[in-house]
């Protein structure tokens, strides 16, 4: 079956969302644009390094531009976005591996999401070269402006930061109804 490339030129909008309560929340990266959307699910773990990632490469495109590059040091307040994540929710696929980019000659970030494969190893990552190959894994392709990439990374920070609060002896995410607390030699906190 050939490949299905969902490729977003500077979308309305690109999130990342969740679906479900802390501590059993589905994520979500979903980018939409003349009434299509795409969904895409991936890990808790995935969106945070994807957004310390997005920051981390404005940065070094705003540093090696000398300040140059249409890159706002922070994400601008007017462009954030709170709302939920669009319906229907249809997820495309699971995303596998992820790659970033600096678009110097275009002044946008390129964020690419390729499905997870079957038999996939997470250590491959490094090796991983994307390829428009046409039986490639489906892929998400995003371009973003350097103010719309860093509110990304805001909401998505946010995000990640919204779940489970941390026990305050071993550091685990509490529960609602508590958890077994290995500091606490197993006395339900």
């Amino acid at each position: 079956m050939p490949r299905q490339v969902f490729f977003y030129d500077q979308p309305e909008r690109f999130v990342a969302g969740t679906v479900g309560q802390p501590g059993a929340r589905a994520f979500y990266l979903q980018a939409s644009a003349r009434g299509r959307i795409t969904s895409v699910l991936l890990e808790k773990t995935q969106v945070a390094a994807l957004a310390e990632r997005v920051d981390e490469v404005l940065d070094e495109a705003l540093r090696r531009s000398g300040g140059k590059a249409p890159i706002p040091a922070v994400a601008p307040v007017e462009l954030a976005d709170a709302a939920p994540l669009d319906l229907p929710l249809e997820q495309e696929f699971r995303v596998g591996t992820m790659a970033l980019a600096w678009d110097a000659g275009d002044g946008c970030l390129v964020v690419e999401a390729q499905a997870l494969v079957e038999g996939e190893e997470e250590d491959e990552d490094e090796e991983l070269v994307f390829e428009d190959d046409e039986n490639g894994p489906d892929m998400l392709r995003v371009r973003l402006t350097g103010a719309m990439a860093r509110v990304f990374a805001k909401r998505a920070l946010d995000l990640v930061a919204a779940g489970r609060k941390p026990c305050p002896f071993c550091n685990l995410p509490l529960d609602p109804e508590g958890h077994l607390c290995p500091r606490q030699n197993g006395y339900k906190r």
